[in-house]
């Protein structure tokens, strides 16, 4: 009985020193750039930047293979924190990828939705709610406003109503007054 409990710490022992030489041997390290970039990014996985979601397009920052300027969701202040963060130029947002709009977020008129669920399957975050042939309706606080349920709605059931602006989600608009270095050569004593 004393040799059998001997020999179980003896294994756990053993197995938990080779477990521990392995997690340090072959620890897979992400880049902490991409992580900091994808923090700025606003989430929406929407795709406008031409890239399937928000950390792929973090990757192709952080790499070199994108712009800074690609995410309409993020605005000009995404674009203005990214810049800072990389210690690159700023540069307007490119209108190719598309155009700033005020955060929204889709609601289905409830009343013609035939229940089809090309909305659903379209959703990158499921904010959408719903059965094959029964009414659906979104999470209003899980949806990113990315606009991808609304092209594939056969009857245009689908609106974009922007965000009004409360307390809880009201930000400072960037930069409110220009900043200007102060010269240090002629200052009165």
């Amino acid at each position: 009985m004393l040799s059998a409990i001997l020999v179980m710490i003896f294994l756990g022992l053993l197995l938990g020193v080779v477990l521990g030489v392995a997690s340090v041997r072959f620890k897979v390290e992400g880049d902490p750039l991409v992580d900091k970039i994808d923090a700025i990014l606003p989430q929406t996985q929407c795709g406008q930047c031409g890239f399937p979601g928000c950390k792929p397009y973090a990757t192709a920052i952080a790499s070199g293979e994108a712009e800074i300027n690609q995410c309409p969701p993020g605005g000009d202040e995404g674009v203005r924190k990214l810049a800072e963060l990389l210690g690159r130029e700023y540069k307007p947002l490119n209108a190719e990828h598309g155009a700033e709009k005020p955060k929204s977020v889709a609601v289905i008129d409830e009343n013609t939705c035939i229940g089809c669920t090309l909305c659903i399957q379209a959703c990158p975050v499921d904010a959408i709610l719903g059965a094959a042939k029964h009414m659906h309706t979104v999470i209003s606080s899980e949806c990113t406003g990315c606009e991808l349920c609304v092209e594939p709605c056969p009857v245009d059931c689908i609106t974009m109503q922007p965000i009004p602006e409360t307390l809880n989600n009201w930000k400072w608009k960037y930069p409110v007054i220009p900043i200007r270095p102060i010269a240090t050569g002629s200052q009165p004593q």
